[in-house]
């Protein structure tokens, strides 16, 4: 056993989202740090690319479905208590970004944000609690949220909910988890260079990419700025945080 307090040795971490973006590096990050990974996503070929980015020596299973699928997490559930997979963490990087003026916004626009971003990733710690032996005593749940859950931008009303949803329900699940020693935190990162961020209206123009840059007083993020922080809440080097929101913006919110 390793005598660093931020290796991951010898621990299970599941990860959703990891397709792509802070998810995949996050799958990466913990990879290096010792840990074995259970990886969660919708597109089976994405997976895959990310397994293989892993190194050979890596310890890796993955697992397609849409969370928003109650049936289809039910059925993971089963799947991982029937191959006894025990969890010492997860990460929900799983969600979607949406740029859209409130006057444009609909229930079914709204619905579908609010499901992917704060139902999924909830209900999935939710039956993961309630499976004895899935996540074990002493484990650390991570929540990918935004600096949008904080501060205002034009647009980004739904988004901005969500993400302000799971900043929010991390405290309450953090005092409620915390006879179990299982503690969650949520971590709010500003503007990362992410097949997400590539696809904002921002990222196709130069005059608004610069304006984007210009608010990040340190420049636009890495995802591995992202994933290293979620290597240390998963370490033991923070067993005493739970229930914090950790801002990692680049300075964005300094201002």
């Amino acid at each position: 056993m390793s005598t660093n307090p931020f290796s991951l040795e010898s621990k299970t971490i599941l990860i959703s989202g990891a397709s792509s973006g802070i998810g995949r590096q996050s799958a990466i990050s913990c990879s290096l740090a010792g840990a074995s990974l259970v990886l969660l996503g919708r597109n089976k070929k994405r997976l895959e690319e990310t397994a293989n980015l892993l190194g050979p020596s890596s310890s890796c299973k993955i697992y397609y479905f849409d969370l928003t699928d109650e049936e289809a997490v039910n059925g993971f559930i089963k799947s991982i208590n029937s191959s006894f997979i025990t969890l010492d963490g997860v990460i929900h990087a799983a969600g979607v970004s949406t740029t859209l003026p409130l006057r444009f916004s609909s229930f079914d626009k709204q619905e579908t944000i609010l499901k992917t971003n704060v139902m999924g990733p909830i209900n999935l710690t939710k039956e993961l609690i309630k499976k004895k032996g899935a996540l074990i005593d002493g484990s650390s749940v991570i929540f990918i949220a935004s600096i949008m859950a904080t501060v205002g931008e034009i647009g980004k009303t739904l988004y901005g909910i969500s993400k302000g949803a799971l900043v929010a329900g991390v405290k309450s699940m953090a005092l409620e988890l915390a006879p179990r020693k299982v503690r969650v935190n949520s971590i709010s990162p500003g503007v990362v260079k992410s097949p997400m961020s590539a696809s904002s209206a921002y990222s196709k123009d130069d005059e608004s990419l610069a304006i984007i840059e210009k608010l990040h007083p340190l420049g636009i993020g890495d995802v591995a700025d992202v994933a290293n922080a979620c290597v240390y809440l998963l370490s033991d080097a923070s067993k005493w945080v739970t229930g914090s929101n950790l801002i990692i913006d680049g300075g964005y919110t300094a201002r």
